[in-house]
């Protein structure tokens, strides 16, 4: 039958209407440089933004940290893309669950937040490698970020001017606070100070984003480092002192933001959501599952690689993490001998053990030998540590393990079996199925896990994991790798749990991996507050800046 002409017609008008509504309504982003200012869809516009990490928060809580910001008073919201959490080996991509780009577009986009897309391929951000794939080190002698050195002399706008007389005024990364470093304090800024210099930009008609508006977490092994006169690597906190804190809450220093945008622009309608509900739980007796050496079999199923001499992370296709270097000795020391790497080359951490019994700690920069004395046969277990790349900086390929031969006196020790490490998979899969078929097991030295299982009565709230007299080391919670702590340096002293990672009506399970010391009574806490700034051994801040306090100055930055 041919179409129903009324019916038709209708059709025929709606497509007019939208072709002529899409020719009215076509959107555009234009630099006006002759009159200093952006047009957006051919309307003055500047924006006031601030940076989020889809990558440093659960996708869950994307929708309630994009809505805090725009009930900030912000319009957009500026995040990088970092190349290494979406291509983990070479030609393979990732962009679900937590990888899901598109997601957090469309949660930017249904709170009517607009984008400043920073998609890398190189975004420093305090993140892994800063953002570059580990696995580029595979080619030993790459050169990293020599095309495009950065460029940071736009500090101030009246120095913009000498370089570019005519334009809108920008300041994309307005710091709200700053990154912390493990064995420094945390760092601060105040809230005046943030909005007295915010309204200042905001009264000469720039457009301004803050750094970072909600910092988040550094899950897992996915924290970067910044090397200045030592390697210092970041802590699993970013909370950055932002305005939303790393729980997601609105913070005094939100509300003097807030107050100041409302002079420039209109405010949405509403109040902000209160703090999300926090819990308290514990003390809990952790129990000792064993030494990691008793896991071997399960840590590295498929056996070790054996060289002549150590083989680095990269060359062994390990990213993150651990990996346990062995050899035997083939002759003995009675006398207390210094064991060394030369040329620094523990990278970054080494947990040193004679016949399983832990000797000490080599550390990159900071300490360099152990003494040992040792029997032919002996079996010697070097435990490797990656504690994050080096996120800034150009050509600085970081290779993790170790770079060098060790020397035990002025001896190479060579013959090596080396084990790379699948300590998540171990925790979150093996552990579960063997533990049930072991006998309890003997005492033991560290490296060590221990576990626990507790249940959650009441609400289910946020937490904070607190490890008091725990030294260092990886905690997973119901399998999930929460991060890294290190309570005996500091300044982190807790670790954020979002409840979504809790069970309320089931068993929960958290498993830490302690590589040094574990306290006389191996108790946890969780607490409803976090402590992020206890830096207990100052011992550890000597080769520091005297005139250190709570803000770190800007010239690390490589955002």
């Amino acid at each position: 039958m041919p179409p129903n002409p009324p019916s038709l017609l209708l059709r025929l008008v709606l497509l007019v209407l939208l072709s002529q509504a899409e020719g009215r309504f076509t959107r555009s982003f234009v630099v006006d440089r002759q009159h200093d200012r952006f047009l957006l869809n051919g309307v003055p516009f500047r924006y006031i933004s601030g940076s989020l990490h889809y990558f440093r928060v659960p996708p869950v809580l994307w929708a309630d940290r994009l809505l805090k910001m725009k009930l900030s008073g912000l319009n957009a919201v500026q995040f990088y893309v970092p190349w290494n959490y979406h291509e983990a080996e070479p030609g393979v991509y990732n962009f679900n669950g937590s990888r899901d780009l598109i997601a957090f577009l469309n949660e930017a986009a249904k709170v009517n937040l607009l984008v400043i897309l920073r998609p890398g391929p190189y975004i420093c951000a305090e993140w892994e490698m800063g953002g570059l794939p580990s696995w580029l080190l595979r080619k030993p002698n790459i050169r990293l970020r020599t095309s495009d050195p950065a460029d940071n002399v736009t500090k101030i706008f009246s120095i913009l001017r000498n370089y570019e007389p005519h334009g809108p005024l920008v300041n994309s990364e307005y710091y709200t606070g700053w990154l912390d470093y493990w064995g420094q304090n945390h760092s601060t800024r105040s809230s005046p100070t943030i909005a007295h210099a915010l309204e200042k930009m905001l009264k000469m008609g720039a457009s301004v984003n803050m750094y970072m508006f909600h910092g988040g977490t550094n899950f897992g092994y996915w924290n970067g480092a910044d090397e200045k006169g030592r390697f210092l690597p970041i802590t699993t906190s970013y909370d950055y002192d932002a305005p939303i804190s790393e729980a997601g809450d609105p913070t005094p220093k939100l509300f003097a933001i807030r107050s100041v945008i409302s002079k420039f622009q209109e405010i949405p309608l509403g109040p902000l959501p209160p703090p999300s509900p926090k819990m308290k739980l514990g003390p809990l007796t952790m129990n000792l599952d064993g030494n990691l050496l008793a896991f071997l079999d399960f840590l590295c199923p498929h056996g070790p690689i054996h060289s002549v001499l150590p083989l680095t992370f990269e060359a062994v296709k390990q990213d993150h993490g651990f990996m346990l270097y062995r050899t035997y000795m083939t002759y003995s020391v009675f006398k207390p001998t210094p064991f060394w790497v030369p040329n620094n080359g523990v990278h970054d951490r080494a947990y040193v053990m004679v016949d399983g019994v832990f000797k000490g700690v080599l550390e990159r920069n900071l300490k360099h030998q152990l003494y040992l004395t040792v029997k032919a046969g002996a079996k010697l277990d070097i435990l490797l540590e990656n504690m994050g790349r080096l996120s800034f900086g150009s050509n600085h390929s970081d290779f993790k393990g170790l770079l060098e031969p060790p020397l035990l006196g002025q001896t190479i020790l060579t013959e090596w079996m080396i084990f790379p490490l699948k300590v998540d998979k171990l925790v979150r899969w093996w552990f579960p199925l063997q533990l049930l078929k072991r006998a309890q097991p003997e005492a033991s030295s560290v490296p060590a896990f221990y576990s626990t299982t507790f249940s959650i009565v009441g609400l289910l709230g946020d937490t904070f994991l607190y490890l008091p007299g725990w030294t260092k080391g990886q905690v997973w919670i119901n399998g999930f790798n929460l991060g890294r702590y290190w309570t005996n340096r500091g300044p982190q002293q807790t670790l954020y749990v979002p409840r979504l990672l809790l069970f309320s009506r089931s068993i929960n399970k958290i498993t830490l991996l302690e590589l040094e010391n574990v306290p006389h009574d191996p108790k946890i806490q969780f607490l409803d507050t976090p402590i992020l700034n206890s830096t207990l051994h100052w011992g550890y801040t000597y080769v520091l800046s005297e005139q250190q306090k709570s803000y770190e100055p800007m010239e690390l930055s490589g955002h």
